[in-house]
């Protein structure tokens, strides 16, 4: 698939500037400014989070009612619900907020809907269980901003909720006891890009310091709201990159035993970076909901016995393997269904899993970028998640074809929906009208950003030491990625693996060559061999082989 190459720009002067207070090279300058970052002191807390850099919790509307809600229910000795969705997200803010609460309330549960009889969301389900069970308050994480009608019925039953959530307000909001989520309109509090998981934290630490406890006693949460952060995909700056710096040393010193079974299973036990959190840990999370029902994640995650962690462990990397099975058969069928013609993807069937319909719409968007949404069928009922392509404004897209929907909710890059199976050509039609009308030709191609285009024998170990420094990595503090053009192989470059998908090349240096590894693109072979020069785009890692650590090239991209 052809890609186009977008070289990022700084002010020079800036950056020369930057240089010079950092005693850097303009190299490494120039990525700072890329990512906001002009003067010492913004490099300082950059490289240096600290917990101080936090904002105060009370900041976000309606905090204090929040927590006067929880106070009441401790001094009260009602019972309170810890409701979340099915997702990572929506399962590590569950597990973290009822471990904390745990230690503070007298009768405590958790509920998580089933994937297949409740769907996304709050649901009328999980209110009943709620009221024949005399809980008094739900705390609801990671979902509730578009409840509406599911709180009102809430409301009817005398059950209270508190709504901890990140997604995008509609036009009307729940009328619930307390709705934090820093995107209302209304809300002032500084950072907007928290996770659902981020959400529940700061309604944690708002309560920790209202009642005098330090934060030290909170931080061990940091390690589940990590999970989130990575798997939710949410922008790597401000608290989320506070959040994430400490999370992952709690994952490295001392992780809860749930997630240590889990990365042992995923063979991360040393090292751990945000890439092994996001594509070794929340897929087996991800795994339970998806296969069987997501409660048997927050089982895992609330866990303090090892052997039992090591139990549900094993159980969740049987269904991550089913998953596996699944994703495959299911995107093989999907990618014979797309409409070459249209600017959108709408592919469904009666037969598919519905646990992992969000992941096929990713890859299907991987062979045919373009706003994609994948249904599963079950009573007349269809139900997907729907991904969506660079700068392009899926949420929107969807709003304005939501008369369709029985119910959808997400935000830009990603959403979920269930639409009736009558209603589903009118919106097929109704999409395509959408997207077409507002999709350009750029965003309908693949664009990976260029951080700088530098020689290869720029590529060194000095460099790589500080871009490590750079981490965690994640949106809008991707790692870094360059070009350098004019590049030779030094003759042991060739395809690799059982199929000679993946391409190994060696790029010549003026002392050498340096390794490269370019997954699913074997036939680029083509283009290196025989000394052709060529250009080549990358990120720098390492490589570790035999207990031995080398800096290797992670091509993304090679033309000639």
């Amino acid at each position: 698939m052809q890609k186009n190459w977008n070289i990022l720009e700084s002010n020079n002067a800036v950056v020369s500037k930057l240089s010079k207070a950092l005693n850097v090279s303009e190299i490494v300058a120039h990525l700072l400014v890329l990512r906001g970052i002009t003067t010492f002191e913004e490099a300082k807390s950059f490289f240096r989070p600290e917990i101080s850099h936090l904002h105060d919790p009370f900041l976000m509307k309606n905090m204090q009612k929040a927590v006067d809600r929880i106070q009441t229910v401790i001094a009260n000795g009602e019972k309170v619900l810890v409701y979340g969705d099915y997702d990572v997200d929506g399962t590590t803010s569950v597990a973290m907020m009822y471990s904390f609460l745990k230690k503070k309330v007298k009768e405590i549960e958790y509920y998580i809907p089933c994937r297949y009889d409740e769907g996304y969301g709050i649901s009328l389900k999980g209110i009943d269980y709620a009221k024949e069970n005399d809980f008094a308050l739900i705390i609801a994480l990671d979902c509730g901003i578009r409840a509406v009608n599911q709180v009102d019925y809430a409301n009817e039953k005398g059950v209270d909720f508190i709504i901890c959530d990140h997604h995008n307000p509609g036009e009307k909001v729940p009328k619930a006891l307390a709705i934090l989520n820093p995107k209302q309109i209304d809300c002032n509090y500084p950072y907007k890009e928290l996770s659902g998981c981020g959400v529940g934290f700061k309604l944690i630490q708002a309560f920790s310091q209202q009642n005098n406890i330090d934060f030290s006693e909170i931080i061990e949460y940091l390690d589940l709201l990590t999970v989130s952060i990575g798997a939710d995909i949410v922008p790597m700056t401000g608290e989320n990159r506070v959040f994430s710096f400490y999370g992952l040393q709690q994952i490295n010193k001392n992780p809860r035993v749930g997630l240590k079974a889990l990365m042992e299973i995923a063979n991360k036990t040393k090292d751990v970076t945000i890439t092994d959190v996001v594509f070794g840990v929340a897929p087996m999370i991800n795994a339970a909901g998806r296969i069987e029902h997501a409660k048997k994640a927050v089982e895992i995650l609330v866990e303090t016995d090892y052997a039992k962690a090591k139990l549900f462990a094993d159980k969740i990397e049987e269904n991550n393997t089913t998953r596996k099975g699944l994703d495959k058969s299911i995107t093989k069928e999907g990618l014979e269904m797309i409409d070459m013609k249209k600017k959108s993807t709408v592919v469904h069937s009666e037969n598919w899993h519905k646990g992992v319909v969000g992941i096929v719409a990713s890859r299907l968007i991987e062979t045919h970028y373009k706003p994609t949404i994948v249904l599963a069928e079950k009573d007349g009922i269809l139900t997907g998640s729907a991904r969506s392509v660079h700068d392009f404004d899926l949420y929107s897209a969807i709003a304005k074809c939501e008369h369709f929907c029985e119910k959808f909710g997400g935000h830009k890059y990603a959403a979920g929906l269930s639409i009736k199976k009558e209603n589903l050509p009118q919106f097929i039609d109704a999409f395509e009208k959408a997207v077409s009308e507002s999709i350009t030709e750029d965003q309908l191609t693949p664009k990976i950003n260029i951080d700088k285009v530098i020689d290869i024998d720029a590529v060194d170990d000095k460099l790589y030491r500080i871009i490590k420094q750079f981490a965690p990595f994640g949106p809008k503090n991707l790692s870094p990625i360059f070009v350098s053009k004019g590049v030779i192989d030094n003759g042991f470059g060739k395809q690799v693996g059982e199929d000679k998908t993946h391409l190994r090349i060696n790029a010549k240096k003026n002392k050498g060559a340096i390794a490269g590894i370019g997954f699913g693109m074997g036939d680029y072979f083509e283009i290196i061999k025989d000394n052709q020069t060529f250009d080549v785009c990358y990120s720098i890692d390492e490589n570790e082989w035999n207990g031995k650590k080398s800096l290797q090239l992670r091509i993304r991209d090679i033309k000639e």
